[in-house]
């Protein structure tokens, strides 16, 4: 097990790409605080990782709050004794055309996508720099990486959060954490539209090489990969999980 011994945290973690890395961390030997604004104990994520010989905490949070977060991580370290591993999912869409976005929308997707990966990455920090040891990894986009019509404020957040792992990554490394990004493409609830709309679907997969969408499983190795001590010299980069659709 790749993981054995470590403790992670997953922001997003009730569906999608957070259930699919949660269970992938767990296989991998990771005790697991599984974090969304809506997780429940029976949830299948929470049930797979238990199932997997793992210790689940779950907590509601919303990664906009500060107070929130920092509770997520006084809590997992109050529990586990350490966090090892942050996975920075969270994450909406409230798409809109430039011309039409509201100041509303504007405002929850740069809250939650990159406020919320502030927030998080802020509040592990202090415990991560005492123990000189961390992994963290936080999700971007195609859109973050090249931009997209009609989600200006979703591709602004992504664009953030790319820019923002390569500072942290900079400060971070002489206390021996290392800062990361995945750019995944996945058939999730977020990405339905694309991966299913006809009108879409078939535009999108001529732009990807490999000629199909991810399953959100696929997209767990490489994360497992970058918390884990084989990836200790790899910091600042953003890996594009997208069946060559991206290629930076």
């Amino acid at each position: 097990m790749l993981l054995k011994g470590k403790v992670a945290i997953v922001t997003g973690a009730r569906q999608g790409i957070g259930e699919g890395v949660s269970m992938g961390l767990a296989e991998n030997g990771a005790d697991l605080m599984l974090v969304s604004r809506s997780i429940k104990e029976d949830d299948s994520v929470v049930k797979a990782c238990v199932a997997a010989g793992r210790r689940v905490l779950t907590m509601q949070v919303d990664v906009s709050k500060r107070d929130q977060v920092q509770e997520m991580v006084d809590r997992t370290v109050a529990e586990f004794g350490k966090v090892d591993i942050l996975f920075n999912n969270a994450g909406i869409s409230k798409p809109g055309m430039l011309w039409k976005l509201t100041e509303e929308q504007w405002d929850q997707v740069i809250d939650v996508n990159l406020k919320g990966t502030f927030n998080s990455i802020q509040a592990v920090a202090g415990t991560m720099m005492a123990q000189k040891s961390g992994a963290i990894i936080n999700v971007t986009s195609s859109a973050g990486l090249l931009g997209t019509i009609g989600q200006v404020n979703y591709t602004a957040a992504k664009g953030g959060v790319h820019a923002l792992t390569k500072s942290a990554a900079k400060e971070l490394a002489k206390y021996g954490i290392t800062v990361n990004c995945i750019a995944p493409l996945a058939v999730t609830e977020m990405t339905k539209t694309v991966t299913t709309d006809p009108r879409f679907k078939d535009k999108y997969l001529e732009r990807i090489p490999m000629g199909r969408f991810a399953n959100t499983e696929e997209m767990a190795p490489v994360v497992v990969f970058l918390a884990s001590e084989g990836a200790r010299y790899i910091t600042g980069q953003t890996i594009c999980v997208d069946g060559g659709m991206v290629m930076l």
